[in-house]
């Protein structure tokens, strides 16, 4: 088949939909957050981009800690909207039961499955948005959402986000296992 273009702005299929939280004079603020991955194994680092213009990059850059809330699909219509209001003009805090872990200034979402506590280690200035790293010192979760010791997937229910068509999904189903389902192509490769 012919390869077509799909124009310039296009985007990681599908991304994650987090929330982004800071402390914003005094008090919590969170953003709805899509750009964000795993940027180093050791020591964790985990980036996202957010726009130039976002309050919460404000907070990030005065507080140098920052939290990532993995919420569920249950979550969706209060992840929504925090990507829709700004923290500067309405106060989010009521929407969540909002807790600290050891950095004391990272404000975290108990509701949400999986939240990770960062240490701001640096950050770069580009035309429309900051990418920001954090150091994970702190992820927390609950025994519910864990298989074997590990986060669970399938049990987090995470939001995904696909863009420029703005639909959320859910995690579908299980297609392999990683460094594993080509095994077999590899051993032939190198017989």
């Amino acid at each position: 088949m012919q390869k077509i273009s799909a124009g310039k702005n296009v985007f990681t299929y599908p991304m994650p939909v987090t929330l982004l939280g800071t402390e914003m004079m005094g008090r919590p603020n969170f953003m709805a957050l899509g750009w964000v991955t795993r940027v180093n194994a050791n020591p964790p680092l985990i980036g996202c981009g957010v726009g130039t213009n976002h309050y919460t990059a404000y907070g990030i850059k005065q507080s140098k800690t920052f939290s990532i809330n993995v919420p569920s699909a249950s979550m969706m219509e209060k992840v929504d909207y925090c990507g829709m209001v700004s923290g500067e003009t309405n106060d989010k805090t009521g929407l969540f039961d909002v807790f600290y872990g050891d950095l004391k200034n990272a404000p975290m979402i108990r509701e949400c499955p999986l939240c990770m506590e960062c240490r701001l280690v640096s950050f770069m200035h580009h035309p429309t948005n900051e990418f920001f790293i954090g150091e994970i010192v702190a992820s927390y979760t609950e025994e519910r959402y864990m298989t074997d010791g590990k986060p669970d997937i399938k049990k987090i229910d995470p939001l995904l986000l696909t863009m420029p068509d703005n639909r959320y999904w859910t995690v579908g189903e299980h297609a392999g296992d990683a460094w594993s389902a080509g095994k077999i192509l590899k051993d032939r490769k190198h017989r």
